[in-house]
């Protein structure tokens, strides 16, 4: 048996990933403790209130959820009689046999193997430490376990990827999968992962998704009351099926939660404006003919630069999602040479201006302003140059590669 523990800041997002297994019908949930009623008797509320509701009784614990798998070989026999027993048995050797749990049977791989949910808070609110208990009462759990099940031992098993993977965001078409639950796995990875600081850099992250984040007409009643909704995109950018209310969403990505990001992400990203910056003019010393081809670039360097356009067609800003950094810049936060105006000058310069003159008018706009001359350029392109940098952009974002024909 293979025992794997993790800690997090959300209930609701362990208990919805194990529900959703249950009514994609690749899980069951076979076992509760210290709940008020039978398993078969639980509504999916009552289960996730009765943890929130503990977890609530002392706020100071920030990774109060506790997510753990128990992995068997696929040569031990369990049913789910045997499953709950051995639950039970492990949760009240590693001191959790008067906590609230649920206990999820997983029939989405090779080898069987339970989920189990509950929270590091006690019910007269004191904190239940958790550190080193994988080494310590963990361990000794699983031999007993073992043993008196008479398990193949987790020496001898074949090694298995045995992990608790969060679900993986995918770029959403409409009508090829749930909605609801592909707009949440997009949001479970995207909010706190990247630094934003408006709706507008929010919503360049999303877009690559086929997501938007959306407030309403300025005047209308969902905009004057702050409301905002989550919506699909279409190949065109635009709003396709019904917009879903943020408060529905379980980890509650409404505006005020957005703005309390957008001020902590303000000062987390300065860091990070001048490498971004760096890129960007290394990029313009490649003299890129066009701005498809300045894109194109950019992007095999872990940038993705969206252009925005109004009805009419005309270019009027750049944002730049740094997929090394997590950082999202508006072009004109970079500074004035960035904007998407700037940009494009920059990509067309005048036919009187020769290469070298050009090269020079960038690096200097590059070089600190202490500094009048540009005196190494081989030091500038090694200071600019990313390291590994296709392996920045995440993978579902990257293109598909075509196979080659056999011959």
């Amino acid at each position: 048996m293979v025992a794997i523990i993790k800690t997090g800041h959300s209930i609701s997002r362990i208990f919805s990933y194990n529900e959703q297994k249950v009514k994609e019908k690749q899980a069951r949930c076979i076992r509760q403790n210290m709940y008020p009623l039978p398993i078969n008797k639980l509504g999916f509320t009552l289960k996730l209130n009765r943890l929130i509701h503990q977890a609530n009784l002392n706020t100071n614990v920030k990774r109060n959820s506790v997510h753990i798998s128990l992995n068997f070989s696929p040569s031990d026999k369990l049913d789910d009689t045997k499953m709950k027993e051995i639950a039970a048995t492990y949760m009240e050797k590693i001191g959790f046999e008067k906590q609230p749990y649920l206990v999820y049977r997983h029939l989405d791989a090779a080898h069987p193997h339970l989920h189990i949910v509950s929270i590091k808070v006690r019910a007269d609110g004191s904190r239940i430490d958790m550190h080193n208990i994988g080494k310590t009462s963990s361990g000794i759990a699983r031999q007993y376990i073992e043993k008196t099940f008479n398990l193949i031992k987790a020496e001898k098993q074949a090694k298995h990827n045995y992990k608790l993977k969060p679900v993986p965001p995918q770029i959403i078409h409409y009508g090829k999968l749930p909605i609801k639950r592909g707009i949440q796995n997009v949001l479970t990875s995207v909010l706190d992962s990247y630094r934003y600081t408006s709706l507008p850099e929010l919503n360049a992250i999303l877009g690559l998704y086929n997501i938007q984040a959306d407030r309403g007409e300025e005047h209308s009643q969902t905009f004057k009351n702050k409301g905002l909704y989550y919506r699909v995109m279409d190949a065109h950018k635009k709003p396709i099926g019904p917009p879903i209310k943020a408060s529905l969403f379980y980890n509650k990505p409404t505006l005020s939660t957005l703005e309390k990001k957008f001020k902590d992400n303000s000062q987390k990203k300065q860091n990070h404006k001048a490498q971004l910056k760096y890129t960007l003019d290394k990029t313009l010393l490649k003299s890129p003919k066009s701005l498809d081809a300045f894109e194109e670039i950019l992007e095999k360097q872990g940038v993705t630069p969206i252009v925005r356009q109004n009805k009419q067609g005309r270019i009027y800003g750049i944002t730049f999602v740094d997929h090394r950094s997590k950082c999202v810049f508006n072009g004109s936060h970079i500074g004035k040479g960035y904007t998407a105006i700037a940009i494009i000058d920059r990509l067309s310069p005048s036919s009187n201006e020769s290469v070298n003159e050009r090269e020079f008018k960038i690096l200097n706009q590059v070089a600190s302003p202490h500094h009048s001359k540009i005196q190494d350029l081989k030091l500038i392109n090694a200071l600019l140059n990313p390291e590994s940098p296709t392996s920045y952009l995440p993978f579902h974002l990257k293109p598909q590669k075509r196979k080659k024909k056999k011959k």
